[in-house]
């Protein structure tokens, strides 16, 4: 019989983790570097700077609360949080090195270190995340719940809860007044009134109060007796009317603020990590394949036909501001490019542009885009300012995708939209792509779109033309 119960050692097992592969990271960084050399002859500097590499580590990821993994915690959020740590942490150990003017210390062993301690992290990270998963799933670090309230959200929260063992989590029924409304009659436990006699008597761990608003005097006693039974208590408010999705509460001192829009890439530290991403990646490909790459596809496009290699187009950027895009020429040059996209038999298309559009090899001189500051690598596309003009018309939440920088790939485009955007009904499913996109930001996530955009362009795609 497995014990049912909470682990109280799951935070410290989380810690002990960390601490042990990134002074592990460090040590055999360090013998690396120094071909294997005892590490007990370092410089008192060296000494000096392990430490500080642990303590540094302990703050960061207490300040971003790392090790707090809800049940319901999605695991590219655990990634994304993880990656922010190890940079932020690389950060403030380069800039203590820089304050003391630490020219003795190995650059190489700091990289191999960092390498070493991001690999084995995230190795680490998803073996505790599924681990933890498949222990809650045989039935042990479970948690034992009601639900006031058997309505429509009151079932919804019972559905959630049930959809994957993996959360740990056990619901024991619904107290509700009216139980001839619940989809689950079998687990009704009674009504509002017997709340109290109910969890005096049997161990409940939190409650979910999924029943109006407006029924104040009903949620305080509800909240009093938990709190007098020390059960944790979660309010279910119900935004059906108005909102279907993901959304913030914040405090302006004692007055909630309901953010209908979370945007991750509204705080400064995403931000930056994202804009270091996007110079390192852009600068990567400008250094290693453009210069190699780009003389032979110029020839080509220079044979194909008369004109420019490279296709300059203004288009909508962040905050609908216009920028000039940047991609290898794959048409003959016509006075339509700026108003009609390419089709799939277009005649303006050249045979170099064919493969080039087929590859996406014709986004290639977007990485300048990048690199400049007006695009990322991953976002929304960007579309041409008359495409603009007519979609932000036709389709609702069209100019949110605007809130950030364009991408040269997307989520919308790995998902199957991309090409013409002559059909509305295509043209919209993109959007809420990119709207999502806004919303659910991570660094994982990105990466995840890079991942797949590269496994597309060898696949190939339908609407590639």
């Amino acid at each position: 019989m497995i014990r049912r119960g909470y682990s109280k050692f799951l935070v410290l097992i989380h810690i002990l983790g960390d601490i042990s592969l990134l002074n592990c990271a460090f040590v055999f960084a360090y013998f690396l570097v120094n071909r294997f050399a005892p590490y007990d002859e370092v410089s008192d500097e060296y000494v000096l700077l392990h430490i500080l590499y642990n303590i540094t580590w302990i703050l960061v990821i207490s300040w971003y609360k790392v090790t707090d993994i809800r049940r319901n915690t999605r695991l590219e959020n655990i990634l994304s949080s993880t990656v922010k740590s190890v940079l932020v942490h690389a950060l403030i150990t380069l800039a203590a090195i820089a304050a003391v003017k630490g020219e003795f210390f190995s650059r190489a062993h700091l990289l191999f270190a960092y390498v070493l301690f991001l690999g084995g992290i995230i190795i680490w990270r998803l073996v505790f995340y599924y681990t933890l998963r498949r222990y809650r799933k045989a039935g042990a670090n479970y948690r034992n719940v009601i639900i006031v309230g058997a309505g429509v959200v009151g079932n919804d929260m019972f559905h959630h809860l049930n959809s994957d063992a993996g959360y740990g989590y056990k619901v024991l029924g619904f107290f509700d007044d009216n139980p001839e409304k619940s989809q689950h009659p079998d687990k009704i436990l009674g009504g509002l009134s017997d709340f109290a006699g109910y969890v005096k008597n049997v161990r409940v761990d939190l409650v979910f109060i999924a029943i109006p608003l407006s029924h104040r005097k009903r949620i305080r006693e509800i909240v009093s007796i938990a709190d007098n039974n020390l059960i944790r208590v979660k309010i279910v408010p119900d935004f059906r009317g108005f909102l279907n999705k993901k959304v913030n509460i914040d405090f302006y001192e004692l007055i909630p603020v309901l953010t209908i829009r979370p945007e991750p890439l509204e705080t400064a530290l995403n931000r930056v990590a994202k804009r270091t991403f996007d110079i390192a990646f852009s600068g990567m490909v400008l250094l290693f394949i453009f210069p190699w790459l780009f003389p032979v596809l110029a020839l080509l496009i220079k044979l194909s036909s008369p004109g420019p290699v490279f296709f300059v187009q203004k288009r909508s950027g962040r905050k609908n501001e216009v920028f000039s895009c940047l991609k290898f020429r794959s048409m003959a040059v016509n006075s339509d490019a700026d108003k009609l996209q390419a089709t799939e038999t277009d005649p303006r298309v050249t045979w170099v542009g064919r493969m080039l559009r087929k590859t996406n090899l014709d986004e290639l001189p977007q990485f300048i885009n990048v690199f400049l500051g007006n695009m990322s690598v991953v976002g929304p596309r960007p579309h041409m300012l008359k495409h603009t003009e007519d979609y932000s018309r036709m389709i609702d939440k069209f100019m949110v995708r605007h809130l950030v920088k364009p991408g040269i790939t997307g989520l919308a485009q790995v998902n199957g939209y991309r090409g013409p955007t002559t059909d509305q009904r295509r043209m919209y499913k993109r959007v809420m792509y990119d709207v999502w996109y806004i919303e659910n930001w991570s660094f994982a996530l990105d990466l995840k779109i890079i991942f797949l955009t590269v496994f597309n362009m060898f696949r190939g795609e339908k609407n590639a033309f």
